[in-house]
């Protein structure tokens, strides 16, 4: 654990990219694989399970410490996160042991979830002794779940490359899949990460390994402006957007895998799709969208969410959901690589492939200029589709997100929006640990007839008094964390100080004053939520200080956008 707090120390000290690179070299050349394992998992992204709850870590910090816990959240409210709060509080008496990364999380951590309150109280304590206050630090947010860094997948995929002299590409392909918490991180998946093969050659752990998703950005300008940006329509081969699930199959050594984005293994969750793959040639890689495809066309995301989470398919679901994949590009083709071939070639040899199977391939749309696409664009909505994608007809396929090469495009539709109320505020994450920035918002639940009767339900609010049933209330839809800027942010973390109205750990219920204008991608009906509403990919496009709170929207607002 020491090694782990020292490059963790040493990653969060600094800006420098080569740096942090460089750190992480040094430390994969000493660690021991299992050690190296864990760290891999850790800094690309893998979550920790939660094995005991934050708030009782904080009381037994307290009972350590000798504090009573209102000094504990008076010192939270300075230092922002809870973790690093903890740990500055605990007795300086650390006798630190020198147990490696993976038999802390192991042998220590993991076997925590399930045990007795009184003997997890017991082992915490211990086990705080044995760490200084970074170890400590590291430890509390392991064991609530909340370990953050900012290293990105990238960057660890570079130093690995760079510590083992494979290349990073064929690095970057093995990790697909690392972080998926129903594995866990071994020295035998550490080993095969870095291991040694010839050019070209497969090896068993490749088998059933998907290629890094190239991603696309949002492409913000006019349509006016688009040929001077991207030059004429020619040079784009532009494709409908779907809202469904990216993916990747995996057909070879004569199986079939099925990779979602987020780098889970979904095979056995879509039936429909393996028996498509079933098809293939061996040696094949396909790119594209796993879908729900009614008779009409693509059917609403919340349809496929009801696959998404299932353990066991039953027949009904798979009759009332029937999932496709739609496929849009060709990776690999007879067991060879073909990402550097141009998306025009690609292409071509996608439609020869798929020619004489039942997979659905993403259409090409064609128009004579970019103002006619955007006329075609705004039908996106009624088609159940997001808008286009564009694609430049001699890009490779690349890694990740490439903004500066400027190849692939999404051109999505504007959002849904809706005039909302900030109620609930909670302290952001990372640089914005003290700064109120993860805001709930709520609408009327119906229009109020004017301004005295929503200062009335306010004024109600703010002497916590409970909403009376079928009264004017206001309702909570969504949370949302992004779309300021600093300053902003900055702005309304001021005002929420000023109007909190009640503290629910580190949750602020403020009185209702701000109005925002909230953009989401998509809504649809939840009886999980109070609204009856969820919203998807929900953030903050403005403050409407121009706007009075009895004028924010309502839930037949929302209705009328479902």
């Amino acid at each position: 654990m020491r090694s782990f707090a020292a490059l963790f120390t040493e990653l969060d000290t600094t800006t420098s990219t080569n740096a942090k690179v460089e750190a992480l070299q040094r430390y994969f050349a000493q660690a021991p694989a299992r050690d190296a394992a864990w760290a891999v998992y850790f800094l690309s992204g893998g979550k920790p399970r939660q094995v005991v709850a934050m708030a009782s870590l904080s009381l037994l910090a307290c009972e350590v410490a000798g504090i009573e816990p209102w000094l504990f959240d008076e010192c939270y409210q300075a230092v922002g996160d809870l973790a690093e709060t903890i740990a500055h509080i605990l007795p300086r008496d650390a006798e630190p042991s020198d147990i490696g990364l993976a038999q802390w999380v192991e042998d220590r951590l993991l076997p925590l979830r399930g045990l007795p309150e009184a003997e997890i109280a017991s082992r915490v304590r211990a086990y705080w002794r044995e760490l200084d206050p970074q170890g400590r630090f590291l430890m509390t947010k392991l064991v609530g779940g909340g370990f953050r860094l900012g290293v990105s997948k990238l960057l660890v995929q570079r130093a690995l490359a760079a510590h083992s002299g494979v290349d990073a590409k064929r690095v970057a392909q093995r990790m697909m899949g690392y972080t998926d918490i129903k594995a866990m991180p071994t020295a035998e998946r550490f080993e095969a990460l870095i291991a040694q093969t010839p050019d070209g050659e497969p090896s068993p752990q490749d088998a059933g390994q998907p290629y890094p998703f190239f991603l696309a950005h949002q492409f913000e300008a006019p349509p006016e402006v688009f040929n001077a940006r991207l030059g004429p329509v020619t040079d784009w081969q532009v494709e409908w957007k779907y809202d469904g699930i990216r993916g990747q199959i995996v057909r070879r050594a004569g199986q079939v895998w099925v990779w979602s984005r987020g780098e889970e293994l979904v095979t056995e969750r879509f039936p429909e799709i393996e028996s498509l793959a079933s098809e293939l040639p061996d040696g094949t890689v396909l790119d594209g969208e796993i879908m729900v495809w009614g008779e009409s066309g693509p059917a609403p995301f919340a349809l496929l969410q009801k696959r998404i989470g299932r353990k066991t398919l039953a027949r009904k679901i798979l009759a009332d959901a029937p999932v496709t994949f739609m496929a849009y590009d060709l990776l690999e083709e007879g067991g060879v690589d073909i990402r550097a071939l141009t998306q025009r070639e690609r292409r071509v040899r996608l439609e020869a492939l798929l020619a004489t199977t039942r997979f659905k391939i993403s259409p090409i749309e064609i128009a004579p200029s970019w103002i006619e696409f955007a006329r075609m664009r705004e039908r996106s909505r009624e088609m159940g589709v997001e808008g286009f994608m564009l694609k430049r007809q001699d890009a490779t396929y690349g890694t990740g997100r490439t903004k500066a090469d400027g190849l692939w495009w999404k051109w999505k539709i504007e959002p849904m929006t809706i005039d909302c109320v900030l109620i609930y505020a909670q302290a952001g994450h990372g640089r914005r640990a003290s700064v109120y920035t993860d805001y709930t918002f709520a609408v009327w639940s119906r229009a109020p007839q004017d301004k005295a009767e929503a200062d009335a339900v306010i004024e109600a609010i703010a002497r916590r008094e409970p909403a009376q049933p079928g009264a004017l209330q206001l309702v909570a839809f969504a949370k949302a964390y992004s779309g300021l800027t600093d300053e902003e942010f900055r702005k309304v973390d001021a005002i929420i100080r000023k109007s909190t109205l009640e503290k629910f750990g580190p949750v602020r219920s403020v009185k209702p004053s701000l109005v925002f204008e909230l953009g989401f991608e998509g809504i649809n009906r939840s009886p999980r939520h109070k609204s009856g509403i969820a919203v998807r990919f929900p953030r903050m496009l403005r403050i409407r200080d121009d706007k009075p709170v009895h004028e924010a929207n309502t839930l037949q607002d929302l209705e009328g956008l479902l």
